[in-house]
């Protein structure tokens, strides 16, 4: 249903305003770069900062840009239930795809809490739903267990796996089925990721190089793995430096190095990245060839 490079778009600022033209333009760069599909309204997206009128107005934008030539999964997960629903209805109304879902945040449910929590949104909406798997954010970690439990929900149908955990794949390949959809939360372990089984990762550095991450992907499809590798070599160095500070202050600086005029505004809490960030990320994007 889902594969290869979806980028987990940042969202454009201006003023403390979504910029909406900007993330339109983004938008159309991105489907016209080969990126596979678009996840608005993610980590990346900075969604903590986004009141309930911007996150539907953002996926809105992605719908109307996007005009159905990729899907769009729309970033609505939250630690409570009954938000993360409201948040798929608005999803749904605005013409998404699918939502992508993360595992319950800072109140920490159990594994039948989360078995749960998956089972009622699942219910409450035909959307599919990619299940978000990140325990370095969350501190919550669904077990493959409990994956394969509400892989069983026709609508349950992948998963964004960011455990770093490469075994993972196998696991979950094994319990949930080999048409069950798992894609990389991690670009610089989406090699490895793909060669067990994944068919692709939703991607920060996509944004910045959405071209090579869509080629890199493209060339696991096909099985020239010996091309994957040298485009893995070639962006492992820009997967680092865009967590060199906190995301996604990187990667918007990055954008207004590979794009100018690019608005690298950021909400707080977070703050324009160091000096010394910025030399990294300038090191990585020449070494990718994109300066």
């Amino acid at each position: 249903m889902f594969y290869g490079s979806i980028p987990a778009l940042v969202t454009p600022f201006s003023g403390n305003c979504v910029d909406e033209d900007s993330l339109g333009n983004f938008i159309d760069w991105q489907i016209g770069e080969g990126s596979n599909g678009l996840v608005p309204c993610g980590t990346t997206g900075e969604v903590a900062t986004l009141d309930s009128a911007e996150h539907r107005r953002v996926v809105e934008i992605a719908v109307e840009v996007s005009k159905g030539r990729v899907p769009v999964i729309a970033g609505c997960g939250s630690y409570s239930t009954a938000v993360t629903i409201e948040k798929m209805r608005v999803a749904k109304e605005v013409g998404a795809d699918a939502a992508l879902v993360v595992v319950p945040y800072y109140n920490k449910p159990s594994q039948a809490g989360l078995a749960a929590h998956y089972r009622a949104i699942a219910v409450s909406s035909d959307l599919p739903i990619v299940v978000y798997n990140v325990p370095s954010r969350t501190v919550a970690d669904i077990s493959v267990e409990t994956l394969a439990e509400i892989s069983k929900l026709p609508t349950i149908v992948g998963i964004k796996d960011a455990t770093g955990n490469l075994g993972r794949v196998s696991a979950q390949r094994l319990a949930c089925g080999e048409d069950f959809v798992q894609l990389s939360g991690n670009d610089d372990m989406a090699l490895g990721f793909n060669a067990m089984g994944g068919v692709g990762c939703i991607s920060v550095t996509a944004n910045v190089a959405p071209r090579l991450c869509a080629d890199f992907q493209s060339a696991m499809r096909d099985g020239r793995w010996d091309e994957a590798l040298k485009l893995q070599d070639r962006l492992y160095p820009l997967h680092a430096a865009l967590f060199s500070d906190a995301s996604p202050g990187p990667t918007k600086y990055a954008l207004t190095r590979v794009r100018p005029g690019y608005p690298a505004e950021l909400r707080l809490p977070l703050t324009e990245p160091s000096d010394a960030s910025k030399r990294t990320v300038d090191q990585a994007l020449e070494h990718a060839g994109l300066l």
